[in-house]
């Protein structure tokens, strides 16, 4: 086994710092419709740790805190006034957009999250336990589960109008066209690749530029702005 590349700081050190961009951003900003969903979703993450529920907690935390140190890079390179990576510069463009709603950012985001983020994550993990994704696989599930349930919450919360007109709603319709289980599933294929291919500088390079892009593509879509 790999000897582990560095130190991975605990949960609450990630929970402090989307607190405070919480603190700072206006409540219908989009980043921070993203930041809020994303910080219940580590608060639970956290407490679950905290209650013995993952398998392996050294290696669920390392996950957690990695996947959550993506986006918080992201966030601070746009505080710096520097382009952010492709799968989030739709949210952070169209963060004030008057036509673009609640749910659509939350979801916007979680799909920059999960399909380009935790791939890295999941390797930059490996690097630093000094395991395999095979290895990991049980803590990306239950963090994977934990999401997809409350993605069907924040559907809920933020889906506007009442049922009969959820239907001839255009939003009900471009959300349909996304999933987080399929992005989960392929966010796993796509980790298991890029650590396939961890000696090949090349080819890592191209293909991460590559899932970048796709990821940014869709989040766009998403975040169509749509009469209310």
């Amino acid at each position: 086994m790999a000897q582990p590349e560095h130190f991975t700081p605990p949960v609450d050190a990630v929970l402090v710092r989307m607190r405070a961009l919480d603190a700072q951003w206006p409540a219908r900003d989009g980043v921070a419709v993203f930041n809020r969903v994303y910080l219940a979703v580590t608060a639970e993450v956290d407490r679950r740790l905290d209650a013995g529920e993952f398998p392996d907690a050294r290696a669920a935390s390392a996950l957690d805190v990695r996947f959550a140190e993506r986006y918080l890079a992201a966030a601070d390179t746009v505080a710096r006034g520097r382009r952010p990576p492709a799968c989030w510069r739709p949210l952070f463009q169209f963060r004030r957009h008057p036509g673009v709603r609640p749910l659509q950012f939350a979801l916007a985001g979680i799909n920059a999250h999960i399909g380009h983020d935790l791939a890295l994550a999941v390797v930059d993990t490996c690097r630093t336990l000094g395991c395999e994704p095979a290895d990991l696989e049980d803590e990306f599930d239950h963090v994977g589960d934990l999401l997809v349930s409350l993605e069907e919450r924040i559907r809920e919360d933020l889906m506007p109008g009442p049922d009969l007109l959820q239907i001839a709603d255009p939003l009900t319709h471009l959300l349909g066209s996304w999933s987080l289980e399929r992005a989960r599933d392929a966010t796993w294929a796509a980790a298991r690749a890029l650590w396939a291919l961890r000696h090949c500088d090349d080819v890592v390079e191209e293909f991460t530029e590559r899932l970048d892009a796709g990821v940014g593509f869709a989040s766009r879509m998403l975040l169509t702005p749509l009469p209310h």
